[in-house]
C-alpha cells in the first residue's frame, strides 16, 4: 500500500532528540562533525536516532554503541543483526560503558534506569550531552549527573525535568505535512525536515501559551530549554509545512501545494480560532505602512508577546509605555526577542522630556471640567492612558489600544475626554463578536452607556456604527433589534425606542437589512419570525444583535461566550470615538490584543491627514 508508515516509538524518539542534539551542539559551541557519541541500547529508537544523527553529520566511527552484552565490536559474535554490524566498532579491547564514556561528548541512553553513573558522567568531555531517555527512570537522574557537571546539558523522557524528549512534539504534525501533500510514505528528508523545524522553534520567542503553561519557568533558548514544550501552539505551523515541502522535494508527494503562504495561514486557523475570521482586516492592515500604536500597559507580559507578534507579522510600529528597565528585563525572561529602539519605542512614563507639554494640553482640554494643572500633571504621571491618548491627539501615534489593566469605564472617560466623539455622531458604544459553530454573531452596546439608557437617536447610530463596523470584516450585516416585545406586542417605553430607533436606522440606511424590534429566538431562527412576520426584510439568521441598554447586551454576550465551549471572542470593538482606540478588558488575551491593534490600524488608515 502507498501509505505512510510511522513508528512513533522509534522515529518519533529519533526526531526529538536529533533535534535536541542541534540546539544542545549549538549551545555548548561543538560541531557535530567533531563530536564523540557514546550509546546505552541498540533497539530500534537508538538505531533510528543514530542514523538521523549520521545524515546530518556525525561521523559513525565517532560513535560507540552498547548493548546488554556490552560494547558493539567488529566480530563479536556471528550473524550479527545488519542494523547492529553497521555500527560496530574495531576491537581494541574496550568492553564496558565504563569503558568509553571517558571523553565522550554524547551520552545517549535508550536502555534501562541507573545505567550512568555519577563517575562515568565525571569522565565525559567538556559540557557534555546526556540524553537519558529511560521511562520512567532514566539511565541517570538529573540532579546526580549535575551534582557531579554543573556543565552538562540533559534530557530526559519526563515531564518534570527541563529538555524533555517527548514523541508529541512531533507525531501528529509529521503526519499532518504528510497527509496534506498524498505522501507515499515517511521518508529521511521528511524526518530531517522536522529535525530542523523542532530546532529552530526552540529559539523563536517563549509562546503565550507556553508561558501560562509553565509560569515562572525561564524558557529562553539555553541549557535548559533546547526543545519546545508540547504545548507549544506552532508546532503544527512549524513542523506540517517542513515536512509537506520535503516531501515535494523528495518526490513522494501525490498531491504537492500550490501555495504555501494559503496552506500556512489554514494550519494557523488551527492554532488561533479567529484568524480567518481576522485574515480581511490583517490583509488591508498590511497594505500600506505599518501604523504607530500606543499600548500604554507597556510592562504586562500580554501586551510585550502581543508586540512581538506585531513585529514578526508586520502589522505595526509599537510603541509602548513604561519604564525602559522593567520592559527590557521582562522581554529578557519572556524570551522575547523584539528589540527597544529597533522592532518598537518606549516612552518612559517617570520621565519622558515631552511630559511637560503634554500635561499642558492635557489641562488645555480638561481645565474647563474641573481638572487644575496640578492635577492635570499627576494624571499624566499617574495614568498611562493619559500620556497614550494625548500622543495619538498631537500625531505622535496613530491609534491606541488600552485596558488589558484596570476598569472599562476609567479608559474610556479618557478616550472620551481626550477625543470626543467623531463626525456627525453623538455617542459610542461597543460592540464584542462571537464567533460561534453557528455561525458569527455581534452584540451591541456591551461596555459603554453603563449610567444612562441609551434613547432611540443613540440606539440608531450604534447600530449604523456596528453595521459599518461587521462590513469591516468582509461581513454583510443582518440587524435585529432585540427586546421583551416581539413586532409591536407591548407598547411599554424601552420597545417603543426600539420601534423609533428601527425607523430612524431605515431613514438614514434604506439599504441596510434591518428589522425589530423582536425576540431573540425570531432573531436567530428565520422560520420563527416568518411565522410572526412573513414580510420582514431581515433574511436568515442576524448577526448583529442591538440590546436595549448595556445591561440586556452584557448579559447575553456572556451568557453565550460561557455556554458555547467552542465560541471565541473578539472585542471590545469601540465605536463613536473621533480617533481609532479601543479599550480592552483585563481578560484580554494575547491573541486580542494583536486582532485589535489590527482593526486599529486599518481605522486609521482612513482617518483624514
Amino acid at each position: 500500500m502507498n501509505i505512510p508508515v510511522f513508528h512513533d516509538d522509534q522515529h518519533g524518539t529519533a526526531i526529538i532528540s536529533t533535534a535536541a542534539i542541534l540546539n544542545g551542539l549549538r549551545v555548548v559551541e561543538k560541531n557535530i562533525s567533531d563530536v564523540r557519541m557514546v550509546v546505552s541500547g541498540a533497539g530500534a529508537a537508538a538505531i533510528a536516532c543514530m542514523n538521523l544523527l549520521v545524515a546530518l553529520g556525525l561521523q559513525k566511527h565517532n560513535i560507540v554503541v552498547c548493548d546488554s552484552k556490552g560494547v558493539i565490536y567488529q566480530g563479536r559474535e556471528p550473524n550479527m543483526a545488519e542494523t547492529k554490524a553497521a555500527y560496530a566498532v574495531v576491537d581494541d579491547g574496550k568492553r564496558t560503558l565504563d569503558d568509553v564514556i571517558e571523553g565522550a561528548d554524547i551520552f545517549l541512553g535508550c536502555s534501562g534506569p541507573k545505567v550512568l553513573t555519577q563517575e562515568m558522567v565525571k569522565k565525559m568531555a567538556r559540557a557534555p550531552m546526556i540524553l537519558a531517555l529511560a521511562n520512567p527512570e532514566p539511565e541517570i537522574l538529573p540532579p546526580l549527573a549535575k551534582e557531579v557537571r554543573p556543565d552538562a546539558i540533559i534530557c530526559t523522557g519526563r515531564s518534570d525535568y527541563p529538555n524533555q524528549v517527548n514523541n508529541v512534539l512531533c507525531f501528529p504534525f509529521i503526519f499532518r505535512g504528510a497527509l496534506d501533500v498524498g505522501a507515499t510514505a515517511i521518508n529521511e528528508e521528511m524526518k530531517l525536515a522536522a529535525v530542523r523545524a523542532i530546532a529552530e522553534l526552540a529559539h523563536a520567542e517563549q509562546s503565550e501559551v507556553v508561558a501560562s503553561a509553565y509560569g515562572d519557568q525561564d524558557l529562553s533558548f539555553g541549557p535548559e530549554y533546547i526543545i519546545p514544550k508540547p504545548f507549544d501552539p506552532r508546532l503544527i505551523v512549524k513542523i506540517a509545512p517542513a515536512v509537506a515541502k520535503a516531501a515535494m522535494e523528495s518526490g513522494v508527494a501525490t498531491r504537492p501545494i500550490a501555495d504555501f503562504d494559503v496552506y500556512i495561514d489554514k494550519l494557523t486557523e488551527f492554532v488561533y480560532k479567529t484568524n480567518l475570521f481576522m485574515k480581511p482586516i490583517f490583509s488591508q492592515a498590511r497594505v500600506k505602512a505599518p501604523k504607530r500604536v500606543v499600548l500604554p500597559e507597556g510592562e504586562e507580559a500580554r501586551v510585550l508577546h502581543a508586540t512581538q507578534e506585531l513585529v514578526t507579522l508586520g502589522l505595526a510600529k509599537p510603541i509602548l509605555i513604561g519604564r525602559p528597565n522593567v520592559i527590557e528585563m521582562r522581554i529578557q525572561k519572556l524570551g522575547l526577542q523584539i528589540k527597544a529602539g529597533v522592532d518598537f519605542e518606549i516612552v518612559n512614563n517617570e520621565s519622558d522630556p515631552r511630559f511637560k507639554e503634554y500635561w499642558t494640553e492635557y489641562f488645555q482640554i480638561m481645565k474647563r471640567r474641573g481638572v487644575t494643572q496640578e492635577q492635570a500633571q499627576r494624571a499624566l504621571i499617574s495614568n498611562p492612558t493619559v500620556i497614550g491618548a494625548i500622543m495619538v491627539q498631537r500625531g505622535e501615534a496613530d491609534a491606541m489600544i488600552c485596558g488589558t489593566v484596570g476598569d472599562y469605564h476609567e479608559h474610556f472617560s479618557v478616550v472620551k475626554n481626550v477625543f470626543g466623539y467623531r463626525d456627525g455622531v453623538h455617542t459610542a458604544g461597543a460592540m464584542n463578536a462571537l464567533l460561534l459553530p453557528s455561525g458569527n454573531t455581534f452584540i451591541a452596546d456591551t461596555y459603554v452607556n453603563n449610567r444612562d439608557e441609551p434613547d432611540a437617536e443613540e440606539l440608531a447610530e450604534i447600530t449604523l456604527m456596528a453595521a459599518e463596523t461587521v462590513r469591516r470584516f468582509g461581513i454583510e450585516p443582518r440587524v435585529a433589534l432585540l427586546s421583551h416585545s416581539n413586532f409591536g406586542s407591548s407598547d411599554c417605553p424601552s420597545s417603543s425606542k426600539m420601534r423609533q430607533a428601527l425607523e430612524l436606522v431605515r431613514e438614514r440606511a434604506p439599504e441596510l437589512m434591518i428589522d425589530g424590534e423582536m425576540h431573540g429566538d425570531a432573531a436567530l431562527v428565520e422560520a420563527i419570525r416568518n411565522d410572526r412576520m412573513p414580510d420582514s426584510p431581515l433574511k436568515g439568521s442576524a448577526n448583529i444583535l442591538v440590546m436595549p441598554n448595556m445591561e440586556a447586551a452584557r448579559i447575553s454576550y456572556n451568557l453565550l461566550r460561557v455556554s458555547s465551549s467552542e465560541g471565541v471572542t473578539v472585542g471590545p470593538v469601540l465605536m463613536g470615538v473621533a480617533k481609532p482606540v479601543h479599550v480592552l478588558t483585563p481578560i484580554a488575551s494575547v491573541r486580542r490584543i494583536v486582532n485589535m491593534v489590527a482593526l486599529a490600524v486599518v481605522e486609521a488608515q482612513t482617518q483624514p491627514l
